[in-house]
């Protein structure tokens, strides 16, 4: 017969940690971060210029030039990892460090320093997660071919990736083709990452999508021939969306949604085909994707080895009829508001982002979702069966240096505590996620944010100023969360309080 037992409910959360902690043994715990954002080196040693070197910047905003200098002080960095216990750790190459035009001559000097990191993360026993193209690209190949609409572009992407696979073959086993190319489209009505927040034309912004896709794929095929042990995958950001009721209108709103935001860029590597959903919003839109003879056969032959996923939150949606979206007022606006995000999720026909005040509220007043990798680990592994590693997620807020150096930041140790619950349920549950690299391992510079809002767990003493960061010593600091993981990572899992 069936046994009922019951618990009193001061004992349920007792009862819920030792139940649900089923992390496997050799899961991939580590930390985020781009080169972009953390190296610095800007002109160093013949590395090239990128679109992000030359990009606009928010009012009060450093730049990228200087970012965390890791160029510099690479070894100090990643031996802190190795003391918090990394058994991963997710970089981004810099693609103008090695082809400073995009293409053609190859950049010794910056061949020799990526083989040094890794040479580096060896040495504590981390695997490299290497991101191939992290939104930094070579300013040249922009000049020169204007988009990703020119089918030249993915050609000098597969070019690149061959020789990363050749001269960091012995180096490298887990590679991502593309960091969050979802957002580049979701968002890019009005051009952030790329710093020019203009207007896209709906039709051109798919198609760079498309022929992205497809160079993605070509790289896939490219690394299964030229490295047969390593694996490879994509790492777009991928969410699920909540229904904002249980009105029927807003499950479907929910459904197409996913397959905007998130199942158009999976279901093109992993089956070879766009959502069907799709077709009405590109119908109403004037999206025509211009395919080559082939494009769909490569993408549907490419089998990546598993999934990365960049995950903060899950978004909660309603439905909402058709009608002309008109963004012209947020061209050159801030688009560190989140109103400025929320407007630009807006897909009419098919959903509008809404409030969610279900998810709890934090220590320091802020919602967060902490069922956000549970619930889209546990989609993804129902639609692709494939493994799982987390990405990036996190929680950046302006810590503060205390004047004994310590950096006191419960509030995003709160944040990961109660994800990294979700994650071991979903894991119990059968989603298959074998690693989690959440964002970041030290503190960088803020996609739109400049290094005021901080994720690291390690801290980056510099402030806005590029003057004073030029020379500056950028000493590091461990904040409360390094000694906190380093303890979840020791105990698998177990130890989150």
């Amino acid at each position: 017969g069936l046994r009922v037992y019951r618990y009193p409910l001061n004992n349920l959360n007792t009862l819920y940690k030792e139940i649900v902690m089923s992390f496997p043994k050799d899961f991939f715990w580590g930390a985020s971060t781009s080169s972009a954002q953390c190296e610095g080196g800007y002109d160093c040693d013949g590395k090239g210029m990128t679109i992000w070197d030359v990009k606009p910047l928010n009012p009060g905003c450093c730049s990228f030039h200087y970012a965390s200098d890791f160029y510099h002080h690479y070894k100090e960095d990643i031996a802190l990892m190795g003391e918090m216990g990394f058994k991963m750790f997710r970089l981004s190459i810099s693609w103008a460090r090695i082809l400073p035009e995009g293409e053609g001559e190859i950049n010794q000097a910056g061949l020799d320093f990526y083989k040094d990191v890794f040479r580096e993360c060896h040495k504590y026993g981390i695997e490299p997660l290497v991101t191939i193209f992290h939104f930094d690209l070579p300013l040249a190949l922009q000049q020169k071919y204007g988009s990703w609409n020119n089918r030249r572009m993915g050609e000098a992407y597969v070019n690149y990736c061959r020789i990363l696979f050749e001269n960091f073959r012995d180096d490298v086993k887990y590679w991502l083709t593309y960091n969050e190319q979802n957002m580049l489209i979701y968002y890019g009505a009005v051009d952030m990452v790329g710093g020019t927040m203009k207007l896209q034309d709906m039709n051109d912004l798919y198609n760079q999508a498309h022929n992205q896709l497809v160079a993605q794929a070509k790289a896939i095929h490219l690394c299964h021939e030229l490295c047969p042990d390593a694996m490879i995958g994509p790492a777009p950001n991928i969410t699920t969306a909540y229904p904002a009721d249980s009105n029927p209108e807003n499950y479907l709103a929910a459904l197409n949604n996913d397959d905007l935001r998130n199942n158009f860029y999976l279901d093109a590597l992993v089956f070879g085909r766009y959502p069907a959903s799709m077709n009405n919003y590109f119908e109403k839109n004037g999206i025509h994707i211009e395919a080559q003879e082939g494009d769909f056969e490569c993408m549907r032959t490419c089998h990546p080895d598993f999934i990365g996923f960049n995950c903060y939150g899950n978004d909660t949606v309603e439905y909402c009829d058709y009608y002309e979206l008109d963004l012209s007022d947020f061209e050159g606006g801030d688009n560190r508001k989140m109103s400025y995000l929320q407007k630009l999720a807006e897909k009419p026909g098919v959903a509008k982002a809404v409030s969610n005040t279900k998810f709890p509220q934090g220590e320091d007043g802020h919602r967060f979702d902490p069922y956000c990798i549970r619930v889209t680990a546990r989609r993804l592994t129902d639609r692709y069966h494939l493994p799982l590693i987390i990405t990036e997620n996190g929680y950046g807020r302006p810590d503060t240096l205390e004047d004994d150096g310590t950096v006191h930041d419960s509030y995003r140790i709160e944040h990961l505590r109660e994800t990294i619950r979700q994650m071991s349920i979903g894991i119990d549950e059968g989603a298959m996620l074998i690693g989690y690299c959440p964002w970041s391992a030290i503190d960088l510079v803020s996609t739109r944010e400049g290094i005021t809002k901080r994720y690291g767990f390690v801290y980056v003493d510099r402030d806005e100023d590029d003057e004073k960061a030029k020379d500056a010593e950028m000493k590091r600091y461990r904040k409360d969360s390094f000694y906190w993981y380093k303890k979840v990572i020791a105990s698998n899992g177990k130890e989150l309080d």
